[in-house]
């Protein structure tokens, strides 16, 4: 046989095998088109994400701001966990707000409790509080700012009219 003939053989088995193979292609296109399209977005989109990602952090410079940061007390076993104090405070303002009847002793007695656990979680935060520093319409305002400033770190407190939402910005 002619080396020719054979390679035109080679050629034709070639072609004859890899017939479905292009009949499934043309079927399938759309479908495989939409694959690599998706896989491509997503791509981008993540690609994205992190570009901005890294742009927020050269904007904010996050090291500079935990840089002066002592983690270490954050971890003291005296230390109440953020989580509990919210808790607290959550608890606490439910009760000395709805003083239906109590004596003005227990009310007192829970609002002291109360601002000591606003000054726990802002000790806890870093924020800075006057509330020992106070008394009567001082101490009630500087309490809604201290509410105020913890609800802008994160932390939101129960308004203090039932059917109220907190509106600290």
């Amino acid at each position: 046989m002619e080396p020719g003939r054979a390679l035109l053989l080679i050629l034709i088995f070639i072609a004859a095998a890899s017939l479905p193979v292009l009949i499934a292609l043309a079927f399938c296109a759309d479908e495989i088109i939409d694959r690599v399209a998706c896989a491509y977005a997503e791509w981008r989109e993540r690609r994205q994400e992190r570009r901005t990602i890294a742009r927020l952090d050269r904007a904010v410079e996050a090291d500079a701001l935990t840089r002066d940061i002592d983690l270490t007390d954050f971890d003291r076993p005296d230390r109440r966990p953020l989580e509990a104090l919210a808790a607290d405070l959550r608890r606490l303002r439910g009760q000395g707000v709805a003083s239906d009847g109590r004596q003005p002793v227990w009310h007192g007695t829970i609002l002291r409790a109360y601002d000591d656990r606003l000054r726990l979680a802002c000790r806890a935060l870093g924020l800075t509080e006057h509330l020992t520093e106070l008394e009567g319409v001082d101490l009630e305002l500087e309490r809604v700012r201290v509410e105020g400033l913890l609800h802008a770190a994160g932390l939101t407190l129960p308004a203090a009219r039932a059917g109220h939402r907190q509106r600290h910005r």
